[in-house]
């Protein structure tokens, strides 16, 4: 996210079909999860508010991360600290026992 002008911005409507308000979407700072299982770290980025993260495999394979609890994140992007909104978290991760920085 560049400038507060980009805050991403949700529509919402209620069940009984009120007029749709617009409510500000609230960014929230980046997580310290390199080193840490996939799982956990998709959980991590959970509980700071993002429920929306990506991963790819960092051994350059496109293999897909299916039991995210048999990868381990080996980089992260943006870095820590970073307000980060739903999408903007990449993982980059290999299985765990493969050679890795952690």
């Amino acid at each position: 996210m560049s400038s507060a002008s980009s805050v991403p911005r949700v529509v919402v409507q209620d069940a009984a079909g009120a007029e749709p308000s617009v409510q500000a979407w609230v960014p929230v700072y980046m997580p310290a999860v390199v080193c840490l299982d996939l799982q956990s770290a998709q959980n991590a980025i959970q509980a700071a508010g993002i429920f929306y993260s990506r991963s790819v495999d960092a051994s350059g394979a496109s293999r897909m991360q299916v039991n995210d609890s048999n990868w381990i994140v080996v980089a992260q992007d943006p870095p820590v600290g970073t307000l980060i909104g739903e999408g903007d978290a990449l993982l980059s991760a290999v299985k765990i026992g493969e050679p890795n920085n952690c």
